[in-house]
């Protein structure tokens, strides 16, 4: 029978089998930061290119870009970053610790008035708050080797803008045709106040994002293609459908450009259980390639002001705004427009933490628990395990001829230490969806034991159809 999952557990698994480190771990750690170990860094990598192959290799209207960390400041002056792009935050008198006001929960039989019943996360006090404050989340560097010619630039909180800046640049080197997509995958950066939650929030993050541009008027049929397709992406993966949900957002929750947004949530084991965001896929109408059009047309600015954004302001939108650069001319329809926008936006961290939560479980075998990860086989690290036996009678020469020709299609491991349950426990662990051993047997007939990780069921094959057999179960 499955477990009820902790956090705790989950933590404990990627520290041992090495998915998930805390990041500068010998100095101590550096706080809400990790680094992925070489289980960690297959399933990041197969969960990346898992969301790439479904929303690009897949499809013909979705282009792929990859943009640079480092954008022209106007970048976040045009989209709104520069000057909204903040929390708001209280420090607790008691402990000083530094809260998001809207993560404060209401203390038990305390009526919600301002702070005043809120409890403080980290000692558990209530109402000793500073005034609520705005908390800049952008993370600041300075461009340039001298002085004199150094700016202020931001490493960016997100990738969308990336999309929306080269907008033009696809269009012209592309035969992409509206409706069409730009998805993108990278780091983005946001210096806000983090929970204590693992790799759900932290201040380096990867997010995977399409920007889906379509026509004024047609842009409620793609939000709810969007919405559809995005929820069962997870679930094609394997993720338990009662563990996920779309959340519709309230019109006060709404960002000040949208026109709708729904989340995927994940139901989380942080406390008694979560619904957090794992996606947002948001219509966000037409504002962004307005903004930045503006934002093309404030460079004189820039200069003058020596790039000072807090002293610039954006051009005022013309009347002609949809003749613009940035515009779209629809040869059929023989109309000019500015494309809306769709965006599903991802984050691969928290996808990655969403699947090692739901794949792992604990079951009893032979009066012994056994820990497992159920991957789907497209996201488990290792796709297969190659055993000899015991070390002799050839069976080494034979098993290692196995993995040496595997291995040119599958990430496969080879282990030839302790017993061979043994073996097969640790495979479990890893999420290894099947392992080859080669026995006595093998020598006399050619055959293989190939062993199932969920249902531990074995069979036989022979030695030759290995690498077809694996490839039909794996779908790869």
């Amino acid at each position: 029978m499955a477990k009820l999952t902790k956090l705790d557990d989950i933590v404990s698994l990627c520290k041992r089998r090495g998915f998930i480190f805390q990041s500068s771990e010998i100095y101590g750690g550096l706080a809400s930061c990790y680094d992925y170990g070489p289980l960690g860094s297959e399933l990041k990598r197969n969960v990346r290119n898992a969301w790439w192959k479904s929303v690009v290799q897949m499809r013909d209207d979705i282009v792929g870009l990859d943009c640079s960390i480092f954008m022209h400041p106007l970048v976040w002056k045009a989209s709104g970053h520069a000057d909204k792009f903040a929390d708001i935050v209280t420090v607790c008198k008691k402990c000083n610790v530094r809260s998001r006001v809207d993560h404060l929960t209401d203390a038990p039989n305390k009526m919600a008035e301002g702070l005043a019943g809120k409890v403080c996360p980290s000692c558990g006090a209530v109402g000793q708050f500073t005034e609520p404050m705005p908390f800049r989340l952008m993370f600041e560097t300075q461009m340039g080797a001298n002085t004199d010619d150094a700016m202020t630039i931001f490493l960016r909180p997100e990738t969308a803008q990336g999309i929306f800046v080269n907008f033009r640049n696809v269009l012209d080197s592309t035969r992409v045709k509206i409706p069409f997509g730009i998805a993108q995958i990278g780091k983005s950066f946001r210096n806000e106040v983090t929970t204590k939650a693992f790799i759900f929030r932290t201040r380096e993050f990867e997010q995977a994002e399409i920007e889906f541009f379509c026509a004024p008027g047609t842009d409620e049929k793609w939000y709810e293609h969007w919405k559809d397709a995005r929820f069962n992406w997870y679930i094609n993966l394997g993720m338990k459908k009662e563990n996920l949900r779309l959340r519709q957002h309230d019109k006060d929750e709404l960002a000040h450009y949208a026109k709708g947004c729904v989340d995927v949530e994940y139901k989380f084991p942080f406390g008694s259980g979560d619904w957090q965001e794992l996606e947002g896929i948001a219509n966000r109408t037409d504002f962004d390639l307005r903004q930045h059009q503006r934002g093309m047309r404030t460079l004189n600015s820039w200069y003058e002001k020596k790039g000072d954004l807090s002293k610039i302001e954006l051009n005022s939108e013309s009347e002609d705004y949809q003749k613009g650069p940035l515009s779209y001319f629809d040869e059929e329809g023989k109309q000019r427009f500015i494309p809306y926008v769709i965006e599903p936006s991802a984050g691969i961290d928290r996808s990655c933490l969403a699947f090692l939560v739901d794949a792992y479980d604990e079951d009893e075998v032979n009066g012994e628990v056994r820990n497992v990860l159920r991957f789907h086989p497209a996201l488990a690290p290792v796709k297969a395990a190659i055993f000899p036996l015991v070390k002799k009678d050839g069976m080494p020469e034979i098993a290692t001829n196995l993995y040496n020709d595997l291995k040119k299609y599958f990430n496969c491991f080879y282990d030839e230490k302790s017993a061979v349950g043994r073996r097969y426990r640790r495979q479990d662990e890893a999420g290894t969806p099947y392992c080859i051993t080669i026995d006595g047997q093998t020598k006399e007939d050619n055959t293989v034991t190939v062993r199932e990780r969920d249902s531990m069921v074995q069979e036989r094959i022979n030695l030759s159809q290995v690498k077809s057999y694996l490839r039909e179960k794996l779908d790869i």
